[in-house]
């Protein structure tokens, strides 16, 4: 295995709540630090695992809120404590991004770096880790702002699609345009082109080409960062931070550089990615009986009942249903859900209904 390169970082963005797998998924603890898959790592601790033999220990860098530092600790207590950059507010993923890279920049002008969401499942490692490596070659060898693109396999609506154009590289392509979440027909014809990946949210880039194409493209984000770069990379940068962080406008990076910059390309990938974004996801890539239903952690006894979801977090409960197919039934401490799994996407409004009724009591 080769050393890895002393110029190249990882951040993992690692402050979303995750609401869609609630009630596993709470305020204080999101689905990023769960072990959903029964393997003894969390997500984020998978995340932190496959990238350890590419980018050195010591330029991994997590990006949190500041409400989970201690959970950061617990699960990833090799990181050094000034690798873990605390946001005291949330402000999506371009001012994520951004903190990030001015971070970076100031501790290594030479920097190259991944930026990978710390919650989405990739079951194919080695091939991860080849992808990652020609990506970083790529980026470091051209002012390019790279994203992964997933090779689709079914009409999907809950993700971005990328329209591949003229090849740079073996398998490394110019982007035409990014089409956010379409419908099903639209999908359709996207999967049937053979012109368009999945988004997979994950990056590489220097950081300097990232802090370029940002004072580019949003102007407004730059100029507040732009204001403390003497601090970045000492320890006034936290106090910086905390001054000022709260003014970025939220935004997502797709938005922000992505789609505007002329410079995006797109590696095209295969290496088992699921961005386990919903409980149906968790169920597609769960070991299942031979009636279709999922168990996780918990006993169940199923009549008439098949292509269920049952999720408890208390090990010596025994589920009984009868009658019930496509479910997902997910027992977490005070809360009980039972959901049709053609209805999940409604379970963010319940969240939000739930905290309408009763506070913070069921977040």
């Amino acid at each position: 295995m080769s050393t890895p390169s002393i110029h190249r970082y990882c951040v993992i963005m690692c402050g979303g709540v995750g609401s869609r797998f609630w009630p596993y998924s709470r305020e204080d603890c999101p689905k990023q630090f769960i072990d959903f898959l029964g393997t003894g790592r969390s997500l984020l601790q998978m995340s932190y695992d496959r990238i350890l033999p590419i980018v050195p220990k010591e330029n991994i860098i997590v990006v949190t809120n500041e409400k989970y530092a201690g959970l950061i600790r617990e699960q990833l207590p090799d990181i050094l404590p000034s690798n873990i950059l605390l946001e005291p507010a949330r402000r999506n993923t371009a001012p994520c991004i951004a903190w990030a890279a001015y971070h970076i920049a100031a501790l290594d002008p030479e920097a190259s770096m991944i930026v990978t969401p710390s919650d989405h499942l990739i079951t194919r490692e080695n091939v991860f880790e080849d992808c990652v490596r020609r990506g970083f070659e790529f980026v470091e060898s051209h002012d390019a702002l790279l994203t992964l693109g997933i090779t689709p396999v079914r009409p999907e609506t809950g993700y971005g699609y990328i329209q591949i154009g003229q090849e740079a590289e073996p398998g490394i392509l110019k982007v035409k345009t990014f089409t956010e979440k379409p419908n099903l027909e639209l999908a359709k014809v996207f999967l049937d082109s053979g012109e368009f990946f999945w988004n997979s949210g994950i990056f590489l880039w220097k950081a300097s080409s990232i802090i370029s194409a940002l004072h580019k493209y949003d102007a407004d984000l730059t100029c507040l960062f732009d204001r403390g770069v003497s601090d970045f990379g000492t320890p006034r940068e936290m106090e910086f931070i905390n001054a000022n962080f709260t003014s970025c406008p939220p935004n997502s990076i797709d938005y922000a550089v992505m789609e505007k910059a002329d410079n995006v390309y797109v590696e095209c990938v295969n290496f088992g990615w699921n961005d386990l974004g919903t409980w149906s996801a968790l169920y597609d890539n769960s070991p299942c009986n031979e009636v279709k239903n999922v168990a996780q952690n918990c006993n169940v006894l199923a009549y008439e009942s098949t292509g269920n979801m049952f999720a408890v977090q208390s090990p010596d409960k025994l589920v009984v249903v009868q009658g019930l197919n496509d479910y997902i039934i997910a027992d977490a401490g005070d809360v009980l859900l039972i959901c049709p799994k053609a209805e999940e996407q409604r379970i963010k409004q319940m969240v939000t209904d739930a905290k309408l009724s009763f506070g913070d009591k069921y977040l």
